[in-house]
């Protein structure tokens, strides 16, 4: 493959601004993260020394292999709700090593509501779930909740993808061969008894972990009985009457091992056979990445320039280079796997789509990964488009990407508007992952758009009974529009609601590509199966 020679000036002071201006972005972006994971007010802290208790951070650092990575999932989740008083919704996620094995953790955050969990905090386990399911990842679980929140009932507990939805993918877990191991540290109550209940292994931690349905308070109030919590549901009971528990153990510390331990047996997976090489680091400086990123998201730069700092050595083989220019496609190596890619240089014109649609096909025949670099306004609206078929031509990019079976990762790495986030892989088409950057927008269309839409219609109306309105009056609709769009397009917003599976630092997106790309081969790959492509 051929180096991609970049046509970026270092020296430029347009770069220099561009650099500068992202490393800010970059840097607010890392102090909201460790604002997550470590600020909690002392008495909390305290509460669980008082209780012989760990931080939950500090229980995966006991449980990781030392010196590995972790790749943490979905950071900020929840960061636009409950008045910021539930911190990365509760709990800590993401894939680590674990004796040698890559596995999924889902953690409780004690520290945040006793670990009770929120809407937020439903959503992100059942999505750590369906991660461990798509890439067929041992899941270890460190327990430490207090169950649902109860204020918030009607939002965790009935429909599909609530919290019936964990209790059901573990259970999927388990029926694919895949297992689990539940580390109980705390009080498992309510439907989080079934967490360590549906685990092939768990292990209980005396005095301090539990497992019930309903814990002493609602035992004495539904049935009049009084008793203590070891009594009712502690690590004596469960180890040596029940049976639910297989393991006791002393201390968190010794619970962990005991953990790894388990961890330890688990069969290592074979990896589906893809193309790899040595892996080698990109020509271009990765950091490099903060100056070819425009500071204003409407100005258009080279995707090229992106590929060439993301991939080993730099190289890129170019597909169809002369023809659909606006998406860029072709093969190049990261971190030694051999991915396809697809990277938006405007707008989805019919050409490019089609281009899209065809070389997933080519993906999908050779068994390549496919990686999708998303800065796309959507595909090209008018007469002319329209009587050429551009309806037509994005239905087959967006039946390839739906049929395809090879996995796909998606970064959105500047605007992700309208139908061309469905063409190039957004969430609802199911890519093992999906991450942005700090200064990435999302929506079914940009701020600006969606306010003079809105606001025109608005005129319209009342021009129709008579009214004629001062420009004052139409800033007036406008301005509360535009607000609110900026506002919920924003990446912070898209990762509150779990939109993605986190924001990165354009600066570690390779590392975190990297492992994405590498647990996506614990999975088996089938063959495609497309629908009807409309001729």
């Amino acid at each position: 493959m051929r180096r991609i020679e970049s046509r970026t000036d270092t020296r430029a002071e347009e770069f220099r601004l561009n650099a500068a201006h992202n490393r800010g972005l970059a840097a607010t972006l890392k102090q909201r993260q460790e604002a997550v994971r470590r600020e909690r007010p002392a008495r909390d802290l305290e509460r669980l020394k008082r209780q012989s208790k760990l931080f939950v951070r500090d229980r995966i650092e006991l449980l990781l292999d030392p010196g590995t990575p972790f790749l943490e999932l979905s950071t900020l989740a929840a960061n636009q709700h409950y008045d910021g008083e539930v911190p990365g919704a509760g709990i800590v996620s993401g894939i680590g090593i674990v004796a040698g094995r890559e596995v999924v953790i889902h953690a409780d955050d004690a520290t945040v509501k006793g670990g009770a969990w929120y809407p937020h905090s439903i959503k992100k386990i059942v999505r750590t779930l369906d991660i461990a399911i798509e890439n067929r990842l041992p899941v270890v679980h460190l327990c430490d909740s207090a169950g649902g929140f109860l204020p918030l009932q009607a939002d965790i507990f009935a429909d599909r993808y609530l919290a019936g939805r964990i209790f059901r993918n573990q259970s999927i877990l388990s029926k694919l061969g895949v297992p689990q191991v539940a580390v109980v540290l705390g009080h498992c109550t309510a439907g989080g008894a079934y967490v360590p209940a549906l685990s092939e292994y768990n292990v209980i931690v005396r005095g301090t972990g539990a497992i019930f349905l309903g814990g002493p308070p609602l035992v004495k109030a539904a049935t009049g009985e009084e008793v203590t919590v070891e009594e009712l549901g502690g690590a004596d009971v469960h180890t040596r009457i029940s049976g639910t528990a297989d393991y006791p153990a002393a201390s968190e510390e010794q619970a962990i091992a005991v953990a790894r331990e388990i961890v330890a047996q688990f069969p290592r997976p074979e990896k589906i056979a893809v193309e790899r090489i040595a892996p080698e680091p990109p020509y271009y400086d990765p950091d490099e990445l903060y100056g070819v990123i425009p500071r204003d998201i409407k100005v258009q730069f080279d995707a090229r320039e992106v590929i060439a700092r993301l991939v080993d050595g730099s190289r890129f083989h170019e597909y169809q280079p002369a023809y659909g220019t606006t998406l860029v496609c072709g093969f190049a190596h990261l971190w030694g796997i051999r991915v396809g890619i697809l990277a938006n240089n405007g707008v989805l014109f019919n050409d490019s789509s089609l281009k899209g649609a065809h070389f997933m096909q080519l993906c999908n025949q050779s068994r390549v990964p496919m990686l999708f670099l998303q800065n796309i306004t959507g595909y090209m609206v008018g007469r002319d488009y329209e009587h050429r078929g551009i309806t037509k031509d994005g239905a087959k990019m967006i039946m390839a990407v739906s049929g395809s079976e090879v996995p796909k990762v998606t970064l959105i790495m500047n605007g992700s508007f309208g139908a061309g986030n469905y063409g190039m892989s957004g969430r609802a088409f199911d890519p093992r992952f999906l991450f942005m950057w700090p200064q990435s927008q999302i929506s079914v269309m940009g701020a600006e758009q969606a306010a003079n839409v809105l606001a025109d219609i608005k005129i319209r109306q009342l021009s129709r009974e008579g009214r004629e309105l001062s420009a004052a009056e139409v800033a007036a609709i406008r301005e509360p529009i535009l607000e609110e769009y900026r506002r919920q397009q924003s990446a912070y917003y898209s990762t509150s609601e779990l939109w993605d599976d986190g924001i990165l630092d354009p600066l570690d997106t390779r590392n975190a590509l990297g492992i994405a790309l590498n647990v996506a081969l614990n999975a088996p790959i089938d063959r495609p199966h497309y629908g009807v492509f409309r001729m």
